[in-house]
């Protein structure tokens, strides 16, 4: 089964410790064998989720999933000139879509996966609320048909007051108070590089599909 070689991760720690232009090209090699690595993980992640997902399909290309390395430092504060990561946002558009995606990230001592809907547009952002307001129940059994629940969604993009439209005191505020609706679920480095780890990362996602689905339904997205 398809895992994450150990390389790539000491590749990444490394670069961590030497994040510059010089000691990038030096060892391109070594980033270079961890892309290939990351590609191939990729890769057989999307020919996994195609059987479980019908979003998915084995025709979506590795390379448009991928994020790329350098980081864009026009306007940032950290002027480190590479993430210290290697990431992909997996779905029909690849990396683009405008929808419920499969996120993952893969980073020494910080993999994990993530599905949802990072930072819907307004039109979807609505519908979604629209939903979770009519049919919060709907969301509710989407989560705990896999053992989740609403605190379990990421709660680091929210409001700090109730959106447009809805009273503080519905029962459902604090998740209507969310721009983005997602789920995670982390992996230790030994995870990724175990025999297991395609295993492990589609078994996350099976659970959390549910919720996917739910997402996809809010936006009519079916």
């Amino acid at each position: 089964m398809a895992k994450i070689n150990k390389g790539t991760f000491s590749f990444l720690e490394l670069l961590r410790e030497h994040n510059n232009r010089e000691w990038f090209q030096e060892n391109r090699d070594m980033y270079e064998a961890a892309l290939t690595d990351v590609r191939a993980f990729i890769r057989a992640v999307i020919d996994e989720l195609s059987k479980i997902d019908p979003h998915i399909h084995t025709d979506i290309s590795e390379n448009k999933c991928l994020f790329r390395i350098y980081r864009d430092t026009r306007f940032a504060k950290d002027k480190t000139p590479y993430k210290t990561w290697f990431s992909a946002g997996i779905s029909v558009d690849g990396r683009k879509l405008d929808g419920p995606e499969y996120y993952l990230h893969i980073e020494h001592d910080k993999s994990f996966l993530g599905v949802g809907y990072w930072r819907p547009n307004k039109e979807h952002l609505d519908a979604i609320r629209q939903e979770i307001d009519y049919n919060a129940e709907g969301l509710h059994k989407a989560l705990a048909s896999s053992g989740w629940e609403t605190g379990d969604l990421s709660a680091e993009d929210k409001l700090m007051r109730p959106p447009a439209g809805y009273d503080a005191s519905h029962s459902e505020i604090e998740i209507l108070k969310l721009k983005s609706f997602i789920l995670y679920k982390k992996f230790t480095d030994v995870e990724m590089c175990s025999k297991n780890a395609l295993e492990q990362v589609i078994a996350a996602a099976i659970t959390m599909l549910p919720f996917k689905n739910f997402i996809h339904q809010a936006i009519d997205n079916d």
